[in-house]
């Protein structure tokens, strides 16, 4: 066992970054490029507004240092809401085919792996100087919406500006808070702070409405991270899915539409984050009528929106085992060209027509591609990319973030095969999750872990439930083998 327990996940992590394609190491001409980079930030031209004495916020994970947005809101006279998104400006210091964007265009995403990250921009760029850290001033791109009382955005503006975020906040501690009447805890409690999280809340909620009556997909899937202490991994914790997540989804959400809809009345080209109607509705009716739900033969977003709803009131407890298997039949997204005016598929999970990346330019380097391109439309100066470009752009990223995701899973099976290792022959309840040409997965619960169904996989099928023993595990390769029951 403690040879087993003893794995160097580490280097287990950066071969597999290596093999998946990317490059985990610095290059010399970056680690050049980083000497000359200086925490103070630019100031930004005659067009750039000053709001930094704004009550801007963020929240994202406790341990997140790569902050991309903060926001901030205000109620109008009329009693329509005006709402500000600010995202970093990386552009700022992430020079287009300067070495560090070279090795951000390769890599294009960060890769998170719970007990530990590949940024996709070096720390020196991504937790400092380019991150919107607190107490600091940065240049940011603000995103200012005003969204009327039936939680439609009526207008929407674009400019640069230098922010400072006044408080980092973290999921944990105010979701929790925005689900009761309790006070902000004492570490976070800066005046005015609870006003603006409660009016934020709210227009998030008018926005999810809007896109739930779209057919947009309510999903909460569980999100299994290795914890390790000393190298020896110890647990796999669960993150649940909180009002605080859904407030920042929501604002994201409308961010990344208005985004890709000042782009397209720009007439310009842009990138789109798209989900295709799924290949395998016909799984998912069948999961629905045996839930006593019937959906039509047609894929339809809105009947599935409506089931989900319904299925996630009626049984919360594997609500989340359900919406994993949902998301497995939607297949995965793709990033594609779009040319103002053209027809294009859209997002059916989130029930948007146009739909980019665009809020996370120190994570992923789609969002980077678009920020060009909106400051391009700011200044209104010539596209830096070319259709050409963008396309080659595009079909790598869709690429990499497989690769990411693979990369993600296998360092994760790898630890939990670790923490399964002492627990060969116990029985356990699970999910199938996949059904492949390579193999049957299914996915356990305490802990959480996905592995492969070696013997008595035939006959089975996404989303059906079954009993497994556990076989055996390979943590060098990343292996949980499991028999049905």
């Amino acid at each position: 066992m403690s040879k087993i327990n003893h794995v160097d996940l580490g280097a287990m992590a950066h071969d597999a970054m290596i093999e998946a394609g990317f490059a985990p190491d610095l290059p010399a001409t970056v680690l050049e490029q980083l000497k000359k980079l200086k925490s103070n930030p630019p100031t930004g031209d005659c067009g750039t507004k000053d709001l930094r004495k704004l009550l801007w916020s963020s929240i994202d994970n406790r341990e997140s240092q790569d902050l991309d947005q903060i926001e901030w809101s205000e109620r109008l006279p009329d009693g329509n809401m005006r709402l500000l998104i600010g995202i970093a400006d990386v552009d700022a210091y992430v020079i287009k085919d300067s070495a560090v964007d070279q090795l951000a265009k390769l890599n294009t995403t960060s890769v998170y792996m719970g007990i530990m990250t590949y940024p996709m921009l070096p720390e020196k760029l991504s937790f400092d100087i380019s991150s919107l850290l607190p107490n600091v001033d940065r240049l940011a791109i603000i995103i200012d919406l005003v969204v009327d009382k039936a939680g439609k955005v009526s207008s929407t503006d674009l400019y640069r500006a230098l922010v400072r975020n006044h408080a980092k906040l973290a999921y944990p501690d105010i979701g929790p808070w925005l689900d009761s009447t309790e006070n902000l805890p004492d570490k976070i409690a800066v005046e005015g702070l609870a006003d603006q999280l409660r009016m934020q809340q709210e227009c998030s909620e008018l926005l999810n409405d809007v896109r739930v009556q779209n057919g947009a997909l309510n999903l909460s899937t569980i999100e299994a991270t290795p914890v390790a202490v000393n190298g020896k991994v110890v647990d796999i914790v669960t993150t649940d899915h909180n009002s605080a997540r859904d407030l920042i989804e929501n604002l994201m959400v409308t961010a990344n539409t208005a985004m890709a809809v000042l782009l397209d009345q720009k007439g310009t080209y842009s990138i789109r984050r798209i989900v295709k109607e799924p290949k395998r509705w016909p799984k998912i009716v069948e999961i629905a009528s045996e839930l006593g739900y019937t959906l039509p033969e047609a894929p339809d977003p809105k009947a599935l929106s409506e089931f989900l709803v319904r299925r996630k009131s009626t049984d919360p407890e594997h609500f989340p085992d359900l919406s994993l298997t949902i998301v497995k039949l939607l297949g995965p997204g793709e990033y594609v060209v779009v040319k103002s005016g053209d027809s294009h598929d859209g997002h059916f999970g989130l029930a948007v027509q146009d739909y980019t990346h665009s809020t996370a330019p120190n994570r992923r380097y789609p969002d980077l591609v678009t920020q060009r391109l909106l400051k391009s439309v700011i200044y209104n100066t010539p596209s830096p990319y070319s259709q050409d470009e963008l396309e080659q752009i595009a079909a790598h990223c869709t690429e990499m973030a497989s690769a990411a995701n693979r990369v993600e899973r296998f360092i994760r099976k790898a630890a939990a095969a670790v923490l399964l290792s002492d627990k060969i022959g116990q029985v356990f309840k699970g999910i199938v999750t996949g059904v492949k040409e390579d193999g049957t997965y299914i996915r356990i619960s305490k802990p959480s872990a996905e592995g492969r169904l070696v013997k008595g996989q035939q006959g089975v099928d996404v989303g059906d439930k079954i009993k497994v023993r556990l076989v055996s595990t390979n943590p060098a390769k990343g292996f949980i083998d499991f028999q049905k029951l």
